[in-house]
Order: structure tokens, then sequence, then C-alpha cells
């Protein structure tokens, strides 16, 4: 018979300690989010989406041996011409003809990031990177066509096309008599 009224004294103290917290919780003000007007703000150290500033790499392929998931693609080429400096002063050697980084692949983990010396690799705060292909997760950031105009000479003014000449300019000015 006492098991029988401990039972019972058992089953309305836990009652009780649900609905105190059901209580509590019903007259606290809600803290939902409206997602595409607000966002939340990222922690300072949050790891998000990889950028690579590649007016900075120095081509050192050093991102892409940290990196343990080999989400990296790098493709350099070792040239005498002078391409500059880096914006911390260091002297580039390397074309940088492909940088890419495939973010399907990637486990953010930050890792890339600290072996660069340069540090033009960085995570940022972006983390709103849904697509509906897969492919448009990988980002190319080399820029191989700035190596070839800067080798070769201007083009002479008798080749380039007055404006006027232009089919788009005809199509106005026929536009434009009607």
């Amino acid at each position: 018979m006492s098991r029988y009224f401990a039972n019972i004294y058992q089953s309305l103290s836990s009652i009780w300690v649900g609905m105190n917290i059901t209580l509590k919780h019903l007259f606290t003000p809600a803290i939902t989010l409206q997602y595409p007007e607000e966002r939340w703000e990222m922690p300072e150290r949050a790891r998000n989406q990889l950028f690579n500033d590649i007016d900075d790499c120095i081509g050192c392929d050093q991102c892409a041996r940290a990196c343990p998931v080999d989400c990296i693609y790098i493709e350099t080429e070792k040239t005498d011409d002078d391409l500059g400096l880096t914006s911390k002063g260091t002297k580039k050697c390397l074309k940088v003809l492909r940088f890419d980084i495939d973010m399907s692949l990637c486990c953010y983990c930050g890792l890339c990031t600290y072996p660069c010396p340069t540090e033009c690799l960085v995570m940022t705060p972006n983390y709103e990177s849904s697509v509906y292909d897969r492919t448009d997760l990988l980002y190319k950031y080399a820029k191989p066509w700035e190596y070839d105009q800067k080798s070769e000479p201007a083009p002479e003014s008798d080749d380039v096309p007055d404006a006027e000449d232009t089919p788009d300019e005809e199509a106005k000015e026929a536009a434009s008599a009607d």
C-alpha cells in the first residue's frame, strides 16, 4: 500500500517539475531570427568560406599541402619576368596559372590558412553558400590571362575598330531612326 502512494507522489512531483519548466518558458520572449532579413553575427574566428587574394599569392603550394582533404588545386609556372611584389613586400617568382578551391570537399578546418606566408588565404564570415549545382562550389581565383596581357605589346590603333563601326552602334542608330 505504501508503494502505491509513493508512486502517486513521484508521478505528481515529476508532473510539477515539468509544468514548472513549461511555465518559465511560456513567459520568456522569443528569440527567433527572421532569417532572410536578419542574419546571425558570426564570431570573430568563425571558419566559413575560404577566400584567396590572388594578387598576394606567391604560389608556394603550402596551403594545398596542409589541406587534409586536398580541396585546393594549384598550378604554377616558374618565370624570370618581374611579377611584382605582394602587399607585404614578398617578391613573386611563380605565375599562378590555377588556384581553385572546391568548397564541396572542404571540411572548414582552417588548416590551410595558417601556413600561408603572405596571409592571402583567409576564412571569410560568409556562411551562405548554397547552390543548385555542385560544380558552382568550385571557386577559381587565378587570373592567367593577366600574365598574357603583360607580356604582349599593346595593339596598334589600326587594329582596334572604331566605336561608330561596331554592330551595337549601328543597331542603336537604326533603332533611333525608326
